[in-house]
């Protein structure tokens, strides 16, 4: 069992084009609407691969509503916080040749009251699994904070995941980031870009963010699970250091691509070699499906995926 927490969550529509004209009037050959939020493709990819999940998440107006539909049509046990703002609803245009033009809205601001109704929540949910016998293996807390919050929220829940004897992965950035790694959240994903926030350096190379990595750990992570986006993943933690790749021949749209890695990764145990093989098999995956469709297993291609203790530690990253 699986909890996922999306402090921001939101609709997301993707329009299929052939190419962007920006100033003109532009005609979608597709278009879908798709439940958002970082957290939220992570619940929707865990059921896609066969796994219970219970996505919590605060909701607000009817576009909270619709989301909160549209998770539950999918199979998804939701946990709600009625909330006063509007959910926001994020664009994506996606072309034929692979670009990708992204417009997140801002989101709605949380009161004291409901910021300390979702971490009620999470504890309720974390405490109703363990008490059905059907415990919680992993909580995922991923995306940006919302307006409302503070830095530190992240880490308040790290601290209560733990004190509810459940191990906790974070996939945030800047500040919310930093504040929660005295906490020791069990892993932490960043990317290459957020590496190079949290470490205050570029990362030009696989070594760059080995070592990126490595402080992170420093200051409290057990484990960084590092999407260098094209140029694989890594893994850094205690018990050793993985390289992995799964190049795919053309990407059709990459929203959600991360978030399906981790995932892949919890789903497998959320440790070791195996995990990040899997890690990279989701990715990989859903980076060549519409939009933010989430990988099933008959999509995964683990034939394509290397996985090696021996770091390249001089190969530089494209981009």
């Amino acid at each position: 069992m699986i909890v996922t927490i999306t402090p921001n969550p939101s609709l997301d529509r993707t329009y299929e084009l052939g190419t962007l004209a920006v100033g003109e009037v532009n005609r979608a050959g597709q278009d879908r609407l798709d439940p958002g939020g970082k957290g939220v493709n992570v619940s929707r990819a865990l059921t896609a691969a066969g796994h219970r999940t219970t996505a919590v998440l605060p909701l607000g107006g009817p576009s909270g509503g619709l989301l909160g539909d549209l998770l539950r049509r999918q199979g998804i046990d939701v946990a709600a916080v009625t909330i006063a703002g509007d959910t926001r609803i994020n664009v994506s245009i996606a072309e034929d040749g692979g670009g990708l033009t992204k417009i997140n809205a801002v989101g709605p601001e949380l009161s004291g009251a409901e910021s300390a109704a979702l971490l009620a929540l999470v504890r309720d949910t974390q405490q109703a699994g363990r008490g059905t016998g059907d415990g919680v293996d992993w909580l995922a807390c991923c995306g940006s904070l919302p307006r409302g919050l503070r830095p530190g929220w992240y880490a308040d829940l790290v601290a209560q995941v733990h004190s509810g004897g459940a191990r906790i992965a974070l996939d945030t950035s800047g500040p919310a980031l930093l504040a929660a790694l005295p906490a020791r959240p069990d892993v932490v994903k960043p990317n290459r870009e957020e590496l190079a926030e949290a470490v205050g350096r570029p990362v030009a190379t696989v070594g760059d963010a080995v070592a990126a990595a490595g402080q992170l750990r420093e200051r409290g992570a057990q484990q960084v699970l590092a999407s260098l986006g094209a140029d694989g993943m890594l893994l850094i933690a205690e018990e050793g250091s993985w390289y992995g790749s799964a190049p795919v021949a053309a990407v059709r749209s990459d929203v959600g691509a991360g978030d399906a890695s981790l995932a892949g990764f919890l789903g497998a145990g959320g440790t070791g070699p195996e995990a990040l093989a899997a890690a990279l098999a989701h990715g990989a995956a859903a980076v060549q499906l519409p939009g933010s469709v989430m990988p099933t297993p008959a999509d995964l291609d683990p034939a394509a995926v290397v996985v090696t203790a021996d770091l390249p530690l001089e190969r530089p990253l494209r981009g």
